[in-house]
């Protein structure tokens, strides 16, 4: 498209609309950016906007936005949003700042969507990347906003995003020649209203594709079993064999392709551990195959991935108790694979902000592994509710009391785990600032301990 001299309303401030924005801006476009929240909020957004020269609002969005042909939404800005209805009855194009990346990307894309797994598999696959001979970037829900990346991204070369449902809301063109759907669990209903609606726009991922593209699903997910007619179809599976894909069997990854059946890697071999892991290997193994990536590059890729932060991750001892960081646990499935994945005794800390999430589906799984439950957040009543009488729970006011409060209860040997099943944004900016509180916490915890 060409942008120049357009009159563009960019809604959001946060990092994926100030990217939109300052793109636009160099693109010869007439950007004004329009945010609901207050100024104070978004020092350094007003900043870059002043250094760009770009006209912005704050505290409210007024009729100004309308005075445009397009308006780009960011991915935190709901669907049903009295200002992007009321554009759309004005005849106003609105897209995503997604949409928008992929009409400047000359480029390959590869997308990753999915309720768990996404920022693992995304980067799993950038990895598995790095070890071929094809240049990529990895952007998107993680990392830079796509549309901050996608004008430098070469004919021959490949954007591997993750990519969230509220990016899927306003795509037009969008259209991976690679795209996967992990899995499907419930998750933002609280924005979405109900799981019919939350699969359309996961399966959205793939409806701009045809016969030459490829779609890749999870064969074991309940959810996406009977899509059988979406074109271009892969699978995936650790509990049986797929005709077409990445399967487990007998403690390796094998790939099939035409009938032909190859050996990826033994599964010991893998670094990420946990059965959650194994299907998110099985489908960057299927992603990076369909992208024409040979089986010594995948398996190597496979061997050096050391994991992501904030998702299952170790940060350390102190008097034999370790803490484990899974902040990025924002729904219950995250919570269920997390306990999964840990040696018991656990005293685990969750809440938060809720997304609607069902907490008793947690119920055997808590009564076996969780010694305590320490709660924090707005959702701390709900989930007390739901486990008063499955485990101990304590309540905490802070994330560091919570830290505290959880290495007491926690016996030799025992487990600390943050895994909210919950949003952050009751308390802290994302999961990323909520899991660096965490360390944080940890490291003060570790100076008067020693």
């Amino acid at each position: 498209m060409d942008f120049s001299d357009q009159k563009i309303s960019v809604i959001g401030a946060a990092r994926s609309g100030l990217a939109a924005a300052v793109v636009l801006k160099n693109l010869g476009a007439e950007p004004f950016l329009s945010e609901h929240g207050p100024e104070s909020k978004y020092t350094e957004a007003k900043e870059t906007l002043t250094k760009y020269d770009i006209r912005y609002e704050f505290g409210g969005h007024s009729d100004r936005v309308y005075d445009c042909r397009l308006m780009v939404t960011s991915p935190g800005v709901p669907a049903d949003t009295e200002i992007l209805t009321t554009a759309v009855s004005k005849n106003i194009k609105v897209i995503s700042e997604l949409e928008l990346g992929f009409q400047l990307c000359g480029g390959k894309v590869l997308a990753v969507t999915g309720s768990n797994g996404k920022t693992t598999t995304t980067s799993l696959i950038g990895e598995i990347f790095s070890h071929s001979r094809l240049n990529s970037l990895v952007a998107g829900n993680i990392g830079n906003p796509f549309c901050a990346v996608a004008r430098g991204i070469g004919i021959d070369d490949w954007a591997i995003l993750e990519v969230s449902t509220f990016q899927l809301e306003w795509i037009d063109k969008f259209k991976p020649r690679v795209a996967v759907v992990l899995n499907i669990t419930p998750d933002h209903l609280d924005r979405h209203g109900n799981m019919e609606n939350y699969i359309a726009l996961k399966l959205k991922i793939f409806s701009n594709q045809n016969g030459t593209d490829n779609a890749i699903l999870n064969a074991d997910d309940e959810n996406l079993k009977a899509f059988d007619s979406i074109s271009g179809k892969h699978e995936f599976s650790t509990a049986g064999e797929v005709d077409n894909g990445c399967f487990a069997r007998d403690n390796t990854l094998y790939l099939c392709r035409k009938g032909n059946i190859q050996r990826v890697i033994d599964i010991s071999e893998i670094t990420i551990k946990g059965p959650h892991n194994l299907a998110n290997a099985c489908a960057a193994v299927a992603c990076c195959a369909a992208a024409g990536i040979d089986i010594e590059s995948i398996n190597a890729g496979l061997k050096s991935f050391q994991g992501v932060e904030h998702r299952l991750e170790q940060v350390g001892l102190i008097g034999g108790v370790s803490f484990i960081n899974d902040s990025k646990a924002t729904n219950v499935d995250a919570v269920y694979w997390a306990l999964q994945s840990v040696f018991s005794p656990v005293v685990l800390i969750a809440g938060g902000r809720d997304k609607d999430g069902d907490f008793s589906t947690l119920t055997e799984l808590v009564r076996e592994k969780v010694s305590n439950l320490v709660l924090i957040g707005e959702a701390a009543d709900k989930i007390e509710s739901v486990f008063k009488d499955v485990t101990r729970v304590i309540r905490a006011d802070s994330l560091e009391g919570a830290v505290g409060i959880a290495y007491e209860k926690a016996g030799p040997d025992g487990v600390v785990l943050l895994s909210p099943a919950c949003a952050s944004f009751d308390m802290f900016d994302d999961f990323e600032h909520r899991g660096e509180a965490f360390k944080q916490a940890f490291n003060m915890l570790k100076e008067v301990s020693e």
